[in-house]
């Protein structure tokens, strides 16, 4: 299964905001990570994936293939087929407070077209232990936690059994063993499916991921696997501490890609084929490429160049 992303464009009515701007993804199977800031266009592209906005431009094609044959749905004029076959956890979602896991549930699958009792009854309960719910079913929704909620919309996103899952802006707000169990569970889901993970936090990508783009300003500015984009950096950052009164000088003088505050002084990274005075050379990771990237300093797109 793959989805195809070609040419999509998208602006606002006020004609202020350019959203997405020619955004051209192949996306395969497994899991996928799309990486930027907030306002980058992440969740304007996973509105218009989910067949909740059209693009104003470009086309959209989910490939799907089974054991027998394989077939091509047009993701932006075949809506309904899409959604036979999707499953979209938005970053933000409602749900009833005085009604439990399992009841919601269960009345979810009724309008996902599952309607003999028996059916749901055996669907409900393999989506709640999947999901680490089932001992908690009973309970109302309005006493979860914030993972638990997440784990919830993972549930409702599964029923039907999707082999598109598009995830907007999952771990936000989790604690870091809710994080943990939730990303857990989505490195299952992308065993048997498209997953495409829309985040603005770099190790959801670099734990999960074996692709990533990253999208600044509504256009994808790198793409790559995230060993070998990190492979692509060695030897070209540097670090250096200095006091917090010396970083307007650092930042004349060279290319910084990020700042952090440590006792007092300012940790530097910046990005350099040659060793500057007064730098030591440091491992690249992931944080590295995506502020290089998001800099200018490391493109990987057609058309683009380093600055």
């Amino acid at each position: 299964m793959t989805l195809k992303i070609t040419n999509i464009s998208k602006t606002y009515s006020t004609g202020a905001v350019q959203a997405l701007k020619n955004v051209t993804l192949t996306i395969p199977h497994g899991l996928y990570g799309l990486l930027g800031p907030n306002g980058a266009g992440k969740s304007t592209l996973m509105r218009i994936l989910a067949t909740l906005q059209e693009p104003d431009e470009g086309t959209i094609s989910l490939e799907v293939s089974s054991p027998d044959s394989g077939h091509v749905i047009d993701v932006v004029n075949q809506k309904d087929e899409v959604r036979q076959t999707l499953g979209y956890l938005p970053q933000e979602f409602g749900l009833y407070p005085k009604v439990s896991a399992e009841s919601l549930l269960d009345h979810f699958a009724i309008l996902k077209g599952i309607t003999t009792r028996r059916s749901r009854q055996v669907v409900v309960e393999a989506l709640l232990r999947q999901t680490n719910l089932w001992d908690v079913r009973k309970q109302k929704l309005g006493g979860y936690s914030g993972g638990m909620r997440q784990r919830f919309g993972v549930a409702v996103a599964l029923l039907g059994n999707p082999k598109l899952m598009i995830v907007d802006e999952p771990t936000a707000g989790l604690d870091p063993a809710e994080r943990v169990r939730f990303l857990n569970l989505l490195s299952e889901l992308g065993e048997n499916s498209v997953v495409l993970l829309s985040t603005h936090i770099v190790e959801d990508v670099s734990e999960l991921c074996t692709r990533m783009a990253i999208i600044n300003k509504g256009e994808i500015i790198h793409e790559a696997e995230p060993l070998k984009a990190i492979e692509g950096l060695k030897g070209k950052i540097w670090r250096k501490i200095i006091e917090k009164s010396l970083l307007p000088q650092v930042e004349l003088e060279h290319k910084i890609i990020s700042t952090k505050l440590l006792g007092g002084s300012t940790v530097v990274h910046v990005y350099s084929g040659e060793e500057p005075v007064g730098f030591e050379s440091v491992p690249p990771d992931l944080e590295d490429v995506y502020f290089s990237a998001m800099a200018g300093h490391y493109p990987q797109r057609a058309g683009l160049q380093p600055k």
